[in-house]
C-alpha cells in the first residue's frame, strides 16, 4: 500500500516499487487478472488486457519473471491455489504471500479452485512442471487441491487449524482460532455477562469449526450455560437474519461473532430491535477487518494477522527451495482482542 495521499505512480517515484496489487487496484480488477495478463494464461477480454497493460507501463511494474529473464538469469516463481480472493482472511494471506515472495524476487501466479467441484489434477494448474506451490486451505477445495498434489512438487501451505497429529507437517502454518475464541468469551464474561450467545461462521474442513469449539470451551470452564450456536454464512445479512429473534430478548447481553461482517448484521438488527450497544447488549466480531474500528460504536473483535501468515507460508516455501538464504524460523502474530467501543459490562 502506498503513503496515503500518494498514489502509486508518486510512491514508485519515491524509490517504491509498485506491486501487483497496485496495478490491479489502478486498473479496477481482480490480481488474478492482472496475473493471467502477465503469465498469457486464462480468458482475459482484449478491453482489459489493454488496459491492464497500459497501466504496468504507467506505474513501472515490472513482474519479477520478466526482469530474471531480461537479465538473463533463472526464472524463480511459484503459484499460489486458492478458492477465494474475496473474503478477507483469504485475500489478506495471499496479499501476505506475493508480497513476501515479490520481496524474495519470485514471481507469482495464482490459480483460483472451484469449491463444488474435484480437481482431478491440480498439476495443470502450475506454470511449469514441478514448480512450487503455495495453498491456502482454508475450505474444502483448498485441503483437496493440498491433499492431491504429487509428493515431488515443493509446497507450503496456510491451514484451517492445527493437524489433529502429533507431528504436524513442517510446511504448514496456521492461526489458534480457537484459543482466539476462548479468550474473547472469557472477555465477555468477564464484564458480568451470564453467558455468551454465538454467531457462527461455516466450517468446510471439519464439523465443529475452530472458533465455534473455542466459545464452547470457555463457557464449559466457567460453568457457564453454552446456548445453540446460531448459524449464520459470512455476510452482514446473514448475520442479521441469524439473530433477527434473538436480539428482542433481554436475557441475550452478550453475541461473540464469527467474523466481523456477521457483526455488522447483528448490530443492524439489534437497533431495529431497541437495544443499546453496549448499554444493553455487548458484539465481538472476529478478524479486525479494515471497516470494524470505523463503525459506530467501533467494534471489539479478535485481530489475526493473516498477512504475517502469508508471509510465514512464503518463508516456509523458501527455506524449502533454498535453505541457505531463506529465513531460519517464519513468524507472525498470535491473534489479539482488540477492545473498542461495542462491548462493555452487563446491564444491572
Amino acid at each position: 500500500m502506498g503513503v496515503i495521499g500518494h498514489t502509486p505512480a508518486e510512491d514508485a517515484s519515491r524509490g517504491r516499487s509498485a506491486s501487483i496489487w497496485d496495478v490491479a487496484r489502478v486498473a479496477g480488477v481482480s490480481q488474478q487478472t492482472v496475473s493471467r495478463v502477465i503469465n498469457g494464461k486464462g480468458r482475459v477480454s482484449e478491453a482489459t488486457r489493454a488496459k491492464v497493460l497500459q497501466v504496468i507501463a504507467e506505474l513501472g511494474y515490472r513482474p519479477n519473471k520478466l526482469a530474471r529473464m531480461l537479465a538473463g538469469g533463472p526464472v524463480r516463481s511459484v503459484t499460489v491455489l486458492t478458492s477465494d480472493t474475496a473474503l478477507y482472511g483469504a485475500a489478506a494471506t495471499l496479499r501476505g504471500m506475493e508480497e513476501a515472495a515479490r520481496t524474495a524476487g519470485f514471481s507469482v501466479g495464482i490459480s483460483v479452485l472451484e469449491r463444488d467441484t474435484v480437481q482431478p489434477d491440480v498439476t495443470v494448474r502450475l506454470n511449469r512442471p514441478g514448480e512450487a506451490v503455495m495453498v491456502i486451505a482454508f475450505d474444502d477445495a483448498g485441503v483437496r487441491a493440498l491433499t492431491s498434489l504429487p509428493p515431488d512438487v515443493p509446497v507450503a501451505a496456510a491451514v484451517e487449524r492445527r493437524p489433529d497429529t502429533e507431528a504436524p507437517d513442517p510446511w504448514q502454518v496456521w492461526l489458534d482460532d480457537r484459543a482466539a475464541a476462548a479468550h474473547a468469551t472469557r472477555y465477555l464474561l468477564s464484564l458480568g455477562h451470564r453467558t455468551v450467545h454465538y454467531v457462527a461462521i461455516p466450517s468446510s474442513t471439519s464439523d465443529l469449526p475452530q472458533r465455534t469449539q473455542g466459545w464452547m470451551d470457555a463457557l464449559k470452564a466457567a460453568g457457564r450455560p453454552v446456548p445453540e450456536p446460531l448459524q449464520g454464512g459470512w455476510t452482514p445479512r446473514s448475520g442479521y437474519l441469524a439473530v433477527r429473534d434473538q436480539v428482542a430478548d433481554r436475557s441475550v447481553t452478550a453475541i461473540l461473532c464469527g467474523n466481523d461482517d456477521l457483526a455488522l448484521g447483528v448490530m443492524r438488527a439489534a437497533r431495529e430491535a431497541g437495544r443499546d450497544i453496549p448499554g444493553d447488549l455487548s458484539v465481538v466480531g472476529f478478524d479486525d477487518s479494515p471497516p470494524s474500528a470505523y463503525l459506530n460504536p467501533s467494534l471489539t473483535t479478535v485481530r489475526l494477522d493473516f498477512e504475517g501468515l502469508g508471509r510465514a507460508c512464503f518463508d516456509l516455501l523458501h527455506r524449502r527451495l533454498e535453505p541457505q538464504t531463506a529465513p531460519a524460523f517464519p513468524t507472525w502474530s498470535e491473534p489479539e482482542l482488540i477492545v473498542r467501543e461495542s462491548s462493555g459490562p452487563a446491564p444491572a
